[in-house]
């Protein structure tokens, strides 16, 4: 299928792994240049390799921690200055730790804040003034299901994650005069190294195996 990406830059961000890889890839797979994005540095490098290898278009890894505005910032400038433009912009940060309400400290709300809600908004004040310009680009927030329907032991992702959608419809209101579109998604249950995570979690409070929870 042709989607009309050849030549479009995108940045993807926590794309080292999981969701944010197989999009890389995808957008990659399309003709589009991407920049990936990721704290471990390692990790990072080679799955741009390993994308680039597989796709023959070039690949941008950029080291950067999404709980921080300054290193969000780099991204977008280092991304600029290499590809020249920004068309395509997919927020996908990971996971917070999983905990109850109560169990959950002021520092924890914080730290969840910074990673998933202000990571986006971030990320948007620093794209949207280019693809203004442009009068052309696209915002997607990855977020989850959880922001519709909750889950014990995730209150940070089930609180955050469901401003992540506010946030969202109000910039696909604001932003669409100016030719840019701008979506929400919530995936469900992909067998991610997250996903993995929070199903030992589960299991060793509940006394059973992982395999059990996942077949739950």
């Amino acid at each position: 299928m042709e989607l009309g990406l050849t030549g479009r830059v995108a940045i993807v961000t926590g794309s080292s792994q999981g969701i944010g890889k197989a999009i890389a890839l995808g957008l990659s797979q399309e003709g589009t240049k991407v920049t990936m994005c990721a704290r471990n540095e390692d990790a990072l490098r080679e799955t741009a390799k390993e994308i680039q290898r597989q796709t023959g278009n070039e690949v941008l890894p950029v080291r950067a921690d999404l709980g921080k505005q300054e290193d969000i910032d780099a991204l977008i400038e280092e991304t600029v200055a290499y590809f020249r433009r920004i068309d395509i912009l997919v927020n996908n940060a990971g996971g917070p730790p999983s905990t109850t309400f109560m169990e959950t400290s002021s520092e924890q709300w914080r730290d969840a804040s910074n990673l998933l809600l202000m990571s986006v908004v971030h990320a948007c004040q620093a794209v949207i003034p280019h693809m203004k310009k442009a009068r052309w680009g696209r915002i997607i927030n990855m977020t989850s299901f959880v922001a519709k329907q909750p889950i014990d032991r995730l209150i940070l992702s089930n609180a955050i994650r469901a401003g992540i959608l506010g946030l969202s419809k109000s910039l696909s209101n604001e932003l669409a005069p100016h030719g840019i579109l701008v979506n929400a998604v919530c995936p469900g249950y992909t067998m991610t190294k997250r996903v993995e995570e929070l199903a030992r979690t589960r299991a060793k409070e509940e006394g059973k195996t992982p395999d059990d929870i996942t077949r739950s």
